[in-house]
């Protein structure tokens, strides 16, 4: 991950040995340029909470969900365990993570293998954040830009796999100033894959054949100007989707709507779903 020097700093675990939380910042938020701005909201939003936290740097890997779900059972108990043996050296007892995907592997696959810790997507511990008050808007700072109607496309390994439904509608209702979202149709535990899950994510397909144009058609449908996800796949997939439709709409993660809310030196340029450039 790029380290800009509007970066806030994220202490490794060498560097704050007395963590209380763990951020497992994932391979897509260390990888991919939008990605990272997950990672970015998330540190600000952390700092900003006064929460003791810290990552893992370099000696986090993959934790190889991917590799376990398109059948390469091998290489996934090689990452696995090669993870266990980290957190465990670092006694870790608590893990946040702004993806799914890691969340359900850390929570479930990895016990398998005798990797026991308490985990929680970045929703949930910003919906606890926001419940204590730890999550203030900055004093003096400007309204943020109208969000327009919002939508919340609910990621499958969240809200399908794990029963993970209200939290990020809590953390919305405050980044959204308490307007009402736009469900669609088929939300919730009803949800729609965007495709990503199942390895579509690096299929070449015809762009009005994907998965995920028909969801982001679903969310556009709502009218919303907005669709927020707490996924990077989702993110991703989603922001295909929106331009295969030919939509304008912004597609972000639920952080950095809240990020915006709370005037914390808000990304400069995820509309339009443009590329980070730092």
């Amino acid at each position: 991950m790029s380290t800009p020097a509007d970066l806030p700093a994220a202490p490794t675990v060498k560097e704050n040995p007395s963590f209380e939380i763990l951020y497992w910042v994932g391979c897509a938020a260390s990888y991919d340029r939008r990605a990272q701005r997950i990672a970015r909201a998330m540190v600000r939003l952390l700092r900003h909470a006064g929460v003791n936290f810290a990552i893992l740097g370099k000696e986090e890997k993959c934790t190889g969900d991917s590799a376990r779900r398109l059948g390469d059972e091998f290489l996934f108990q090689e990452l696995a365990t090669a993870n266990i043996e980290t957190l465990n050296k670092y006694n870790v007892k608590r893990i946040v993570a702004h993806c799914p995907h890691c969340v359900n592997a850390l929570l479930k696959d990895y016990a398998q293998f005798g990797g026991h810790y308490e985990v929680v997507h970045h929703t949930q511990l910003l919906a606890e954040l926001i419940s204590a008050g730890k999550l203030p808007a900055v004093a003096g700072a400007s309204a943020p830009a109208a969000a327009g109607a919002v939508t919340y496309h609910d990621p499958c390994y969240l809200a399908r796999v794990n029963g993970i439904h209200e939290a990020p509608r809590e953390v919305l209702n405050t980044a959204i100033g308490g307007q009402s979202l736009c469900e669609m149709k088929r939300n919730r535990a009803n949800t729609s894959c965007c495709g990503a899950g199942g390895g579509r994510m690096w299929m070449e397909e015809d762009p009005k054949q994907r998965v995920s144009t028909q969801r982001a058609g679903e969310a556009l449908a709502t009218g919303a100007k907005t669709v927020a996800t707490g996924c990077p796949f989702c993110l991703t997939m989603m922001s295909d989707g929106v331009a295969a439709n030919g939509g304008e709409a912004r597609v972000l993660d639920i952080a950095e709507l809240l990020v915006e809310r709370l005037g914390l030196n808000p990304p400069a340029a995820p509309a339009n779903n443009a590329p980070a450039t730092s």
